[in-house]
């Protein structure tokens, strides 16, 4: 007659658990070492606020995507990072929208594409920076609000 082995917990099933307990002694998951915040996550992100950014600044001067990118991080401070996977599709996708039109730097070889905004690119703008100041207004509310919580 054979041994068998324990029966073992499926991964999830273990992670499930392991969680719960960390949860019910009041202490949360560890955060990977290095790794930043992003306090304007998800899709309100990715919808809305990084072409309000990208319009902003390609309205007051033409840019191109890396200088976009440094730019965004510079007046952010780091809280909100942007990386070539986001901004380029999303270049692509404000082109093909006709809200900013791309030229060449070089037209005969493939270097830098600075971005102009348009007509319908500055109705757009405008649009998104109406529609999007109540949530950054709620943002800072929030902040406000835990920070005085927390701090008095």
């Amino acid at each position: 007659m054979t041994e068998r082995a324990p029966r073992q917990k499926p991964v999830a099933d273990a992670v499930a658990d392991a969680a719960r307990s960390r949860r019910d002694r009041g202490e949360r998951a560890p955060r990977p070492p290095g790794r930043t915040m992003d306090v304007f996550g998800g899709e309100i992100r990715r919808r809305d606020l990084f072409p309000l950014l990208v319009l902003h600044l390609i309205e007051r001067e033409p840019q191109y995507g890396n200088r976009l990118i440094e730019e965004i991080e510079a007046i952010t401070e780091g809280a909100i990072s942007a990386n070539p996977n986001t901004i380029y599709p999303l270049l692509r996708q404000l082109e093909a929208d006709e809200l900013i039109h791309g030229d060449w730097e070089h037209p005969d070889r493939r270097t830098r594409r600075y971005y102009s905004i348009t007509p319908a690119g500055r109705r757009e703008y405008q649009r998104l920076r109406e529609e999007l100041e109540p949530f950054l207004d709620s943002v800072i509310r929030s902040v406000t609000l835990v920070k005085r919580e927390l701090y008095g």
